[in-house]
């Protein structure tokens, strides 16, 4: 299904492969897999990705990430910063580039896997 979802998109695959290696390393999680996004679960999903390329034209980048949190990240690597729900904040990246999850990136993908507990 992972093959199928990112089927011309071998760039958005790598560094999806990463990405996922990174968040591998936090623990156990589940992965669900939809027509529109893969998303990282524990008890609730914590971690989104998706293509925009498959949505939007133009240029794009070639990965977004999404991650919820209990608070507003300060960063101003976000794209986008939402509140869809009191008290929970959207936060939207655009990945082009696999050394992107860095170390900032995976502090937050912990605090999130943390709180999804």
């Amino acid at each position: 299904m992972i093959d199928c979802f990112f089927a011309n998109n071998r760039s958005s695959r790598m560094i999806f492969d990463d990405l996922h290696a990174a968040i591998e390393h936090l623990g156990q999680t589940e992965i669900r897999i939809t027509m529109s996004q893969i998303s990282f679960r524990r008890k609730r999903a914590f971690a989104w990705v998706w293509i925009m390329g498959k949505y939007l034209s133009g240029k794009q980048a070639p990965l977004v990430l999404s991650i919820s949190l209990a608070r507003r990240d300060p960063s101003k690597r976000w794209k986008e910063v939402v509140e869809p729900a009191k008290g929970r904040f959207m936060h939207h990246m655009e990945l082009y580039r696999s050394d992107e999850i860095d170390e900032e990136v995976y502090s937050l993908l912990h605090e999130d896997w943390s709180e999804a507990g």
